[in-house]
């Protein structure tokens, strides 16, 4: 027993130690300093804000689809602005509206800049949401996995989005950026290089998923929560060949070391669960998260909006999608660990309806973005979901994580100062 137990650390420990490993969001992560000038790290990304449970999903929901839709993801283009090609103009622009340029990601979920040179290279793109006053964070996943940066330096402020070779077939499904407990504010995505085809970069409004979806599916879903399954370790089919009598008492052994080595690693809460299938139909240990609301109320605005990643994160509308796109070329290593999936809030399995309902919604309402170099989008974390399409080439885009901006809490009370006046 010894033998297998230490074996299963050894397991654990390195595959948590690989750059892929754990890591069920999307875009990459580590260390946020300047590269040009020396800074003391900044913070992790904040405790993702919740917000107060919803009394009555239903009422709520009724009232979202009485209430006019709002606009989502205007287009800033500095053609438009006559400052095309003046990179000097481009970010006093930036500077003397950063608040309404802040205002409309709040109003609209995201703002997508388009035609300026000032952000076609790293140190542009750093001086433009420097210029907004957004302030800086860690990537979500900094405490689990360190992910490659755009310049290749550790310190450097922006991460490479999903762009390697070996990942161009994966379709990343809609996903609002968190794990476990933290969630960025914001975060605004840069092309540096577009792919010669597709790999659009993909925003959705989880104001109008949350309106689409059915009022009973709502409520059922609300009311039983949700969990993800963020890992699986797919290395205990040894166990099969183990006297039937030991099996139990090893599986039992293995979950609690394999348990605490995981949560060693990681902040936030994480239970190991034994399944059967995966790879090659062997045993697995599934690492499941705490259960969470699939709906929140917005921390600034008050509006209710779509928190959910069922559509990158459902095992089974991945599998759908390798009918268009090929497979996932999940094939060792940390590519293997790296699976999830998502469940109702008490472990039940979500039903294959169920699942097409929140994949028709969600597919309704993405809005894809071709980027060309320098575009930006702008984008509030728990507004607006975002993917990425497939492609062929290079692609080259990069992303920075912020805790908040200058303003932000000007801009809540604000807006509870206009809740307030219309309940009078």
């Amino acid at each position: 027993m010894a033998k297998f137990s230490l074996a299963v650390v050894t397991v654990v420990a390195a595959s948590l130690s690989r750059s892929e490993a754990f890591a069920p969001a999307s875009f990459s992560n580590g260390p946020l300093l300047s590269s040009t000038s020396i800074h003391a790290e900044p913070p992790l990304a904040p405790l993702t804000k919740w917000g107060k449970p919803i009394e009555d999903i239903r009422d709520l929901h009724a009232k979202m689809n009485a209430s006019p839709k709002a606009e989502f993801a205007p287009t800033v283009s500095a053609k438009s602005l006559g400052i095309a090609g003046d990179t000097a103009a481009q970010l006093k622009y930036v500077k003397e509206n950063a608040v309404e340029l802040k205002t409309r990601m709040e109003d609209n979920g995201a703002v997508i800049f388009r035609d300026f040179e000032l952000m076609k290279s790293r140190e542009g793109f750093e001086e433009f949401y420097t210029a907004l006053e957004m302030k800086v964070c860690l990537d979500p996943l900094h405490s689990v996995s360190a992910r490659p940066t755009v310049d290749g330096n550790k310190n450097s402020p922006v991460y490479e989005a999903v762009n390697k070779e070996s990942r161009k077939n994966f379709f990343i499904g809609m996903h609002n950026e968190f794990v476990g407990t933290r969630a960025p504010r914001a975060a605004a995505f840069v092309c540096l290089k577009a792919a010669e085809e597709g790999g659009e970069f993909l925003i959705a409004d989880g104001r109008s998923i949350f309106r689409d979806l059915k009022s009973d599916f709502v409520e059922k879903l609300y009311n039983r929560s949700i969990r993800y399954s963020v890992m699986e370790l797919p290395f205990f089919g040894w166990l099969d060949n183990v006297p039937e009598f030991a099996q139990d008492p090893l599986k039992v052994g293995i979950r609690g070391l394999a348990s605490a080595a995981i949560n060693a690693k990681v902040d936030f809460s994480v239970d190991l669960q034994w399944g059967e299938g995966g790879y090659d139909d062997v045993r697995f240990l599934q690492a499941r998260a705490p259960k969470q609301p699939p709906i929140v109320i917005h921390p600034v605005t008050g509006d209710p909006t779509w928190f959910c990643n069922v559509h990158s994160h459902s095992s089974k509308l991945r599998k759908s999608r390798e009918d268009v796109y090929g497979a996932e070329r999940f094939e060792d290593g940390a590519s293997q660990i790296n699976k999830s999936d998502m469940f109702f809030g008490d472990d039940g399995d979500i039903s294959e309806e169920e699942l097409k309902h929140m994949d028709d919604v969600t597919v309704k309402n993405i809005q894809y973005v071709k980027m060309s170099e320098g575009d930006v989008v702008l984008l509030d974390n728990y507004k607006c979901l975002h993917g990425r399409n497939v492609f062929d080439g290079t692609r080259k885009h990069g992303v920075a994580w912020f805790e908040g901006w200058e303003g932000e809490e000007e801009m809540k009370a604000k807006y509870l100062s206009k809740s307030e006046a219309v309940m009078v």
